[in-house]
């Protein structure tokens, strides 16, 4: 397949777009916490035990920018924030079953 541009970034193929969306350490993680219910920040936080507040905040932000997540403030003191999986970061969750399937498929091998 030939090289192709998406929002000004080349990339060699589809997958490796995939990677690029979601892959990494934190952003299937948050995915998956999101699509059974909307989480506030700090649930996040808490859940994912071993993340910055930097790196959660970059993360999220990321994945709200290329819509698969959407993020709700509300006007209070102290501010209320929540995340939700958009129709498009609901397309990712077969996606991340696979992989998940296939990490214990190798878990289970070794």
């Amino acid at each position: 397949m030939p090289e192709f541009t998406l929002k000004g970034k080349i990339y060699n193929n589809p997958v490796e777009l995939a990677l690029d969306k979601i892959g990494g350490k934190w952003k299937m993680p948050i995915l998956w916490r999101l699509k059974d219910r909307v989480w506030r920040y700090g649930e996040l936080r808490k859940s994912l035990k071993k993340i910055t507040y930097k790196m959660l905040t970059q993360q999220l932000r990321e994945l709200e920018d290329d819509g698969f997540i959407s993020r709700k403030v509300y006007p209070v003191v102290p501010p209320k924030v929540e995340y939700s999986i958009t129709e498009l970061g609901k397309t990712t969750i077969p996606v991340i079953e696979k992989l998940r399937e296939w990490g214990m498929f190798i878990k289970e091998a070794n």
